[in-house]
């Protein structure tokens, strides 16, 4: 009868404890790469809560082939170094004892190369549910970080990732996502909220993380929005608000969830606001986060003066200026100043600047009539316009008083006068002059009409042959115009309208151009005499340079490039052209295809041929199956760093290649350091905007 053949049973290698001066590195360790943690943290671990897994060790052959008592260790090198810089530490005996596997046959390297091998990673997912079960076990998050030697932030983001949706997490565990997109869906802690657009993504062309912190913030009001800063995130957080936040990727402080709540308190605080303000003794004031550009238009605004200092305030001012100049003398030979005294000139810089920038007095009889306008600023300041006076509020202006010694000031022209030359004259004199009058009798007002009518024709003729004082006499006339809303200084009879824009634009107030004309007006109001009878001879003081600069800011004012339906103006949009093109407009830096300003806005065709123009036929036809909604938004961020422009906001001629190209060093000088790029944005200042505040300086001077 035949025996059942024997299976062979697996013999184990045996364990012991060595004493740690018993054993040697071995050549045969195939790691030659530091990677992961480093020696010195694995000590510090070891030296914590001991060695967690034992070296694999063999014995060393003498030259006769016998056993000694040492042993090589050709796995677990790292582990051993950690030991030795224990011992030097003398932090651990010389003779402990060091849980071994002996090895006996086989090849060396072999044994290192399968420890190595053999060994599964910890999936990531698994690491995260370790941190959030230590914590929930009572260990801080600093505690953590300095367990595993890692940052206190690191930790943070891993417990924030074991927070998603289980259903999520699930799907992540099962390769169904990617880390990135994790982390995206991070940004909410609402797990309804993540699932469901997890479920949004299945039907997008965009499965980015960028498209899911979208989603997921939508509605939501940014901490960098000009309502979130002017209201503060820390008061909404302690209203009861919710900020969503991307521990990931920069967020500029997160989201404000709680938009009810975001409006609520800026209508207060704006309210609040208000009344400090129309406590002093304004007519009216209105109130708005926002005002339509050119809300000012046909408005008088008041010239105040600015308050000047009390002793104590010059004293203090001083006292910077001295401490100021010191620093930058004492540093001045430095190739780099020390961060402490940079942090201190900016900090001195921002309070000398506090001086300069005084608020303005009014007359009190002049703040009766007038009012002001309380809105927020595009840095969430609050914005206050004061000094606004509207046409009906104007005291009543006096009729012009006869010149005196008996001289008339002219009347107005009569029925039956002749049209010379565009100058009015009268037929004839009704009546003579009585030969029997004794003395000097005031000339009549035909007569003093026909004189200054060959005086208005001898004005004509001279100032045709000087262009210097005609420029003059134009640039006095228009900034009666614009500055002074008066046109009877003036004996020009010429005329500037600024344009008030009926449709207003998203963001319009707030854009680059709008905040840098304000600007550029203001410091020219500075700049020019408050009395409108001082403008002449000032202007005559100034140097061309000055003078120009002023004109061109003037004469910009009336441009109206607009196009409205019911106001046909070809040749004037034609010569709009022509400007742009003289002046080298670029529009990419001062406008973004979003949903709001044109994707949203236009069909199905012409989103597609905009992303066709920008990113090529290939990307528009991925996003041509989407609904329009969908498919604007997709659009937005397909185009957000091409600089891609419509046709109205080109130049005459420009394809979208062209743009593309003239905007591409713009974008790539703004790549976001946290990996996000944006369309570069011009700071609103060119060369001429250069040479026009030079002017201002010695204008003002």
């Amino acid at each position: 009868m035949a025996t059942a053949k024997k299976k062979p049973t697996i013999v184990l290698s045996p364990s012991r404890d060595i004493p740690f001066n018993q054993l040697v590195l071995s050549q045969s360790n195939v790691r030659r790469i530091k990677a992961g943690v480093s020696v010195e943290e694995l000590a510090e671990d070891i030296a914590r809560r001991g060695i967690l897994q034992g070296l694999t060790v063999r014995p060393v052959i003498d030259e006769s082939g016998k056993e000694t008592s040492m042993f090589e260790v050709p796995a677990g090198g790292r582990r051993f170094r950690a030991l030795e810089l224990l011992v030097k530490q003398k932090r651990l005996a010389r003779t402990a004892p060091v849980p071994c596997v002996v090895r006996e046959g086989g090849i060396a390297e072999e044994d290192s190369l399968a420890e190595n091998v053999q060994r599964a990673p910890l999936h990531p997912l698994d690491q995260f549910r370790a941190f959030l079960t230590l914590r929930e076990k009572g260990q801080a998050e600093e505690e953590i970080a300095a367990t595993f030697f890692i940052s206190v932030n690191v930790v943070k983001q891993r417990l924030k990732l074991a927070s998603v949706s289980p259903v999520l997490l699930d799907i992540y565990a099962e390769d169904g996502m990617t880390l990135a997109q994790l982390e995206a869906f991070t940004v909410s802690g609402d797990h309804a909220r993540q699932e469901q657009v997890f479920e949004r993504l299945g039907a997008s062309y965009d499965k980015s993380a960028y498209a899911i912190r979208r989603m997921l913030t939508e509605g939501a009001v940014r901490a960098s929005d000009k309502r979130a800063q002017f209201i503060g995130v820390d008061a909404y957080v302690e209203a009861g608000g919710t900020v969503l936040r991307d521990l990931f990727e920069g967020d500029d402080g997160g989201w404000l969830r709680d938009v009810a709540l975001v409006d609520q308190m800026l209508a207060d605080k704006l309210t609040a606001e208000s009344k400090a303000i129309a406590a002093e003794g304004w007519k009216w004031t209105e109130v708005a986060p926002d005002f339509a550009y050119g809300h000012t238009y046909g408005l008088r605004q008041l010239r105040g003066e600015p308050v000047p200092l009390t002793a104590e305030e010059e004293a203090t001012r001083d006292a910077l200026k001295a401490e100021f100049d010191r620093l930058e003398e004492q540093h001045e030979s430095a190739d780099e100043l020390p961060d402490a005294v940079d942090e201190r000139l900016g900090e001195l810089e921002t309070a000398l600047e506090a001086f300069v920038e005084r608020p303005l007095s009014f007359d009190a009889e002049e703040i009766a009539r007038a009012g002001a306008f309380i809105s927020i600023a595009g840095n969430g300041c609050l914005r206050v316009d004061r000094g606004y006076v509207r046409p009906e509020d104007e005291a009543s202006v006096e009729p012009e008083a006869e010149a005196s010694d008996g001289e008339a000031t002219g009347g107005e022209a009569s029925a039956g006068e002749d049209h010379v030359s565009g100058v009015d004259v009268p037929a004839g004199d009704a009546t003579t002059d009585s030969e029997e009058d004794e003395g000097l009798s005031p000339i009549s007002d035909r007569l003093m009409t026909e004189l200054t009518a060959h005086r208005t024709l001898g004005l004509r003729h001279a100032l045709g042959e000087h262009p210097d004082v005609a420029f003059r006499a134009a640039l006095h006339a228009l900034t009666l115009k614009v500055f002074y809303h008066y046109g009877s200084d003036s004996c020009l009879e010429l005329d500037l309208k600024t344009v008030s824009f009926g449709a207003q634009a998203p963001g319009l107030n707030d854009s680059l151009s709008a905040e840098a004309i304000r600007a550029r007006h203001e410091s020219w109001a500075k700049a020019l005499p408050k009395d409108s009878a001082d403008l002449w001879d000032a202007l005559g003081d100034w140097d061309s340079d000055s003078r120009g600069a002023l004109f061109a800011h003037v004469v910009s004012l009336s441009v109206n490039a607009v196009h409205e339906a019911w106001n046909r103006r070809p040749r004037a949009l034609v010569h709009a052209d022509q400007l742009a093109d003289a002046v080298d407009l670029d529009m990419a830096p001062r406008w973004k295809p979003t949903v709001d300003t044109f994707l949203g806005r236009v069909t199905k065709a012409r989103i597609l041929q905009a992303v066709g123009e920008a990113k090529g036929q290939r990307a528009a036809d991925r996003i041509a199956h989407l609904k329009k909604g969908e498919m604007a938004t997709e659009a937005e961020t397909l185009l957000v760093d091409t600089g891609w422009l419509p046709d109205p906001l080109r130049r005459p001629g420009q394809t979208a290649a062209e743009v593309a190209v003239d905007s591409a060093p713009a974008v790539e000088e703004t790549a976001g350091a946290e990996g996000e790029t944006a369309v570069a944005e011009d700071d609103g200042v060119t060369d001429d905007d250069d040479t026009a505040v030079a002017a201002m300086t010695i204008a003002a001077e």
